[in-house]
């Protein structure tokens, strides 16, 4: 009875192992992930278009970097260290529009690029950002349009 048990436990890590290992073989690892949330959101807090809205709502800035560090350690490496609800935290905010997303966007592109040793490590954070903004800006336009919003994210910029 426990044998399967430990089997699933160990593919799980080998899994978790692997992504890891593909990440920093692109160049991403622990201090990239750290200097990439760090010079992301400073560029997010300068911006006329973003700044307002993270300004409303974080009070921590500490703490918040903090927890995206956690949050892309998990999106990267698969560590399973993040707990949370992004797309419910997304969804609280009012008025989020493709252009709010697009923007995101744009400067976490900037940033990849700003930082980038390696552009297969660029390339596998970009993918991972897009699928991600994707997926909050149609869940929130679901909500909003119902299925018509089903396809909202098409049109958010690639790298």
């Amino acid at each position: 009875m426990h044998a399967p048990i430990e089997k699933t436990r160990q593919e799980v890590r080998n899994a978790r192992a692997e992504k890891r290992a593909h990440a920093v073989a692109c160049g991403v690892d622990e201090q990239f992930v750290s200097i990439m949330v760090e010079s992301f959101y400073a560029s997010i807090r300068k911006d006329d278009l973003l700044a307002s809205i993270f300004a409303h709502r974080i009070s921590d800035w500490p703490e918040h970097l903090e927890r995206m560090k956690t949050f892309w350690r998990s999106i990267l490496f698969n560590s399973g260290e993040f707990s949370g609800n992004p797309m419910a935290k997304h969804m609280a905010i009012p008025d989020l529009e493709e252009r709010h997303f697009a923007r995101w966007l744009e400067l976490f592109y900037a940033t990849l690029q700003s930082l980038e040793a390696q552009p297969d490590g660029t390339a596998l954070v970009a993918q991972r950002a897009r699928a991600i903004a994707d997926s909050l800006f149609t869940g929130i336009s679901i909500r909003r349009d119902g299925l018509a919003g089903s396809k909202a994210g098409r049109n958010l910029p690639h790298v």
